[in-house]
């Protein structure tokens, strides 16, 4: 076995279709070495169709992180299939319709709530669960959206990622004792499932393709999963409470 990830064992989540950034994470882990395997939750017989495309069929395991039982289940469900755990990649956000497109100023909480936890808190909830099956020098990197700017569209999203880039930096200082990193990466626009559920989001399509530095692909996942690999793979082992942007620089370019 050879490659950046050799011998790694990891978790991914938010697999929906091939268009995802997490089934080109899990399609390049295995290209580089790595045992992969996957959860999903609701339409679990989709995850598992889309898992055969990947080049070594994945298990898929059900989960819905804001379950307590499917959670305390996780560890005992992944050891049917791998011994331990060498990297987690949470790939996960929802925030229903009323929290997008406009309406930050009229969601009401209920909402809100529904977007934080799935959104957020989630990514502590899935790094605790895999907790058991990981050792010194694992890693645990999630994908956010640059949250240190107010979007237009976004709107309670951008607030659910700014909780979650300030959740990997708590992750972060809790896990480090323990010799676990906690990372993002902050990708550009992609169009995913998650973009199309959002109003507008087409505004950002237009601005990142018309200024980011290096140019920009709508529909190219694979440099976001590169970043992804980069940080669990053992090239950055004292890097940890960090967000890695893979936008084409356009976070560093002023209006």
């Amino acid at each position: 076995m050879s490659g950046l990830l050799a011998g790694k064992r990891l978790l991914v989540t938010g697999v929906i279709t091939d268009a995802s950034i997490a089934f080109s994470v899990a399609k390049l882990a295995q290209e580089n070495g790595a045992q992969v395997v996957l959860t999903g939750y609701g339409r679990l017989s989709l995850v598992e169709r889309i898992a055969r495309r990947l080049p070594e069929p994945a298990p898929v395991i059900e989960l819905d992180v804001t379950s307590p039982e499917h959670l305390a289940g996780l560890a005992d469900k992944v050891r049917e299939h791998v011994d331990g755990l060498d990297g987690v990649v949470h790939s996960i956000g929802f925030a229903p319709q009323s929290c997008l497109g406009g309406g930050f100023l009229d969601a009401p909480w209920e909402d809100v709530a529904t977007a934080l936890q799935v959104s957020t808190y989630s990514y502590k909830s899935l790094a605790m669960a895999a907790l058991p099956l990981m050792s010194a020098g694992g890693a645990v990197v999630g994908l956010t959206f640059d949250a240190t700017k107010a979007w237009p569209v976004y709107d309670w999203m951008g607030v659910a990622k700014a909780g979650l880039e300030s959740a990997s930096r708590y992750l972060a200082l809790h896990l480090g004792k323990q010799g676990i990193r906690s990372n993002l990466v902050a990708a550009g626009p992609l169009r995913t499932i998650a973009a199309k559920s959002i109003p507008g989001f087409d505004q950002f399509e237009d601005a990142w393709t018309a200024r980011a530095p290096l140019g920009w692909s709508l529909t190219d996942q694979e440099p976001a999963a590169r970043a992804c690999l980069a940080l669990l793979s053992d090239w950055f082992p004292a890097t940890t409470g960090e967000i890695v942007h893979v936008d084409g620089g356009y976070h560093a370019i002023g209006a």
